[in-house]
Formats: structure tokens, sequence, C-alpha cells
């Protein structure tokens, strides 16, 4: 690869091109990655280098911003990560779980945006699916009652569960049971 090659997917910000190269900007003293979204820096300022290893041989160090010292780094993907991990744990409790998806730092406008482009679905519509599956799973396999599975999936009233149940699957929880139970 020339490195003309190089200068270009480096002004383009080509995620391609990583971990295929790094560049340098001498009068930083930073190295990078082609993707980085850093200031572009003037052509005469630049070098090239096949690894990390060799531009932090060179004298150089670490981008803060595209973190080109590690293998991979891809902020947004561990937030969704962690957010969708909180979901899992916590569907249960509607205000635990709100506070721990605060103490992330990110608004829950972005945290929907993530989640939706990694998992094609809301956090709202993950947890709800997460509650129709165990409300089920419930009713089929327990003898517990309604209003004690509506509570264990995370409802705060018998009528949001069957309101919800019943949205869900054109039916109410009772019938569903019956209709669904091993005998």
């Amino acid at each position: 690869m020339t490195q003309e090659e190089m200068w270009k997917a480096a002004c383009e910000n080509n995620a391609s091109y990583d971990g295929i190269f790094f560049y340098a900007v001498k009068s930083t003293g930073i190295y990078c990655r082609p993707s980085c979204k850093s200031k572009k820096p003037k052509r005469d300022n630049i070098c090239f280098f096949e690894t990390a290893g060799q531009a932090e041989s060179a004298g150089f160090r670490p981008c803060k911003r595209c973190r080109s010292d590690l293998l991979s780094y891809q902020p947004v993907k561990d937030i969704v990560v962690k957010v969708k991990t909180l979901i899992d744990d916590m569907f249960r409790a509607k205000k635990e779980l709100d506070n721990e998806l605060h103490q992330i730092g990110v608004s829950q406008r972005r945290i929907a945006e993530i989640f939706k482009e990694q998992y094609g679905v809301t956090p709202l519509g993950y947890v709800n699916d997460l509650r129709l599956k165990e409300s089920k799973k419930l009713l089929i396999e327990t003898d517990s009652e309604i209003i004690d599975i509506a509570y264990s999936v995370g409802f705060g009233s018998l009528s949001s569960f069957y309101r919800f149940f019943k949205s869900k699957t054109s039916t109410t929880p009772a019938e569903f049971r019956k209709e669904n139970r091993k005998l």
C-alpha cells in the first residue's frame, strides 16, 4: 500500500483500513487509526506505521479519541451491551432498572437509538418481550396466581398486566393458561 493510499484512507476516516496501518502526527506526538475522527492534520506532519507497537517505539502515544492502543474500541457497542445485560437482569424491577440505566451517563433517548440500531428493538420493546416470554412460561409451568405472576414480571397492577397480555396475545392470561397447559 502506498503512502498516498494510506493518506487518502486517513482523510476519509476509512474504518476498513483499521489494523492494516496507523498514522502518526509529528506535531502532536500522537498516532491514530485510519478511522479516527480527529481533525485532519497537515500532510507534511504525517508518518505511517504497520503496527501500533512501531508507532510507540518511534515515540508516539496513542490517541485518546480512537484508542489506537486497543485491539478493539467500540464505546457505543460497550454501552448497548451493558444496557442489554442490565435489562436481562432487572426487567422485573422497573425503578431499579431505571436507576441503573441513569448511572450509565447517556440520555434515555440516545440509549434507545443505539439499542435499536444494535438489536432492532427499543429497550422498552425488549423489556416487554422479556415480560411476555416470562409470563407465558410461568402461566404454563406453574400454578402461581395470575396476580403473583403479574407482579413477578414487573407489573404494578393486575389490570395493567391483563391489558398488556391481551394486547400482545389477543387472549387473557387465564385463557392462555387454560389453552396451553399441559395435562
